[in-house]
């Protein structure tokens, strides 16, 4: 079996650039905070309020700038929001919920775009060549909370880099918190 590093993925946005000027401003650029596993992809600085109805969390900007903004819970935040997003490939917002976006006193509402990101593997097509890997794996978590993701998506890319996201829910359910490594079976 291969050895795979697993990321946990928390509620983030992944921001137009016009969006990310209604809300802060003309010409505005998100500021790293840390470089994340993809090449090219950051944490930046800059959090805003998701709301919907009266609920709302907070929720951290991913850089670059996306063509459309895309916001990504788990299931057990769209529960608290009070809204039943569909499980979708990060991209993918036909046919999804708007939600309302904020910042200090600026808000926007976004039509669509929120999703509960489909567990998926980074690769790149060397990675996904050696390894057999194709359109779906699975991949065994061992540990005090062992379990085997299937149907986990294959994403393939000359700028990816081995490495499988899962979003909190998931993360709890396999006992990671931040990181951890699999197995692809």
């Amino acid at each position: 079996m291969k050895k795979i590093s697993i990321e946990v993925s928390a509620r983030h946005i992944h921001i137009s650039q016009k969006d990310l000027e209604v809300l802060f401003g003309k010409d505005y650029e998100l500021k790293k905070l840390r470089d994340l596993s993809q090449s090219g992809e950051f944490a930046s600085k800059e959090k805003i309020i998701i709301k919907n109805g009266d609920r709302q969390l907070l929720a951290r900007i991913v850089g670059p700038c996306r063509k459309n903004t895309q916001v990504e819970v788990s299931k057990t935040d769209a529960l608290y929001l009070e809204f039943n997003p569909p499980i979708r490939k990060s991209g993918n917002i036909a046919f999804t919920p708007g939600i309302i976006l904020i910042n200090g006193n600026k808000k926007l509402k976004i039509k669509r775009g929120v999703i509960l990101a489909l567990r998926h593997i980074h690769c790149s097509p060397e990675e996904a060549k050696k390894l057999k890997l194709k359109k779906n794996a699975s991949v065994r978590v061992v540990g005090d909370r062992a379990l085997i993701f299937e149907k986990v998506r294959v994403r393939i890319d000359k700028k990816y880099k081995l490495s499988m996201h899962i979003d909190t829910d998931e993360g709890n359910a396999a006992g990671i918190n931040q990181k951890a490594n699999g197995f692809l079976v």
